[in-house]
């Protein structure tokens, strides 16, 4: 059975690793239900927070860098851009403004080298994942 190698030996990405995460992330996505999309958005974005303190711990700017610009994009381009502003009311108003506020803080931090700034969104993130994750299986028995 054929299983790509996640890194060279260098400890480099291998170049068919990458692809191999390409199709999967293309496949849970065409797959997904919307409200499983914003799941993994709020997902991806956590990982990508804990890149950027891992990158930032262990003094490697570049990837410190790279996670910080992953995360503010899955903020403002994936959750921010997805709320109904016109029919959301007060809450999707409000994330909006908390959606601003938290892409600022992760520009601020990546200019700064901030770990304090990305324990911050962390700390603002976890609450709406985990709202978000409760509410689920009651979307899904709506859904069908």
């Amino acid at each position: 059975m054929f299983s790509p190698q996640l890194s060279s030996r260098a400890g480099r990405p291998n170049p068919f690793a990458n692809t191999y995460r390409q199709i999967g992330n293309e496949t849970a996505v065409s797959g997904a239900t919307p409200h499983r999309l914003i799941e993994m958005l709020f997902d991806g974005c956590m990982d990508a927070l804990a890149q950027a303190k891992g990158g930032l711990r262990s003094g490697q700017v570049d990837v410190k860098s790279r996670a910080i610009s992953r995360a503010a994009r899955i903020v403002d381009e994936g959750l921010r851009a997805s709320l109904d502003l016109r029919d959301g009311g007060p809450l999707a108003a409000d994330l909006h403004a908390l959606y601003g506020y938290l892409t600022m803080r992760l520009t601020s931090a990546n200019l700064r080298n901030d770990e304090a700034a990305i324990e911050e969104c962390q700390r603002l993130l976890t609450p709406l994942r985990e709202a978000w994750q409760a509410i689920g299986p009651q979307v899904n028995a709506k859904s069908r």
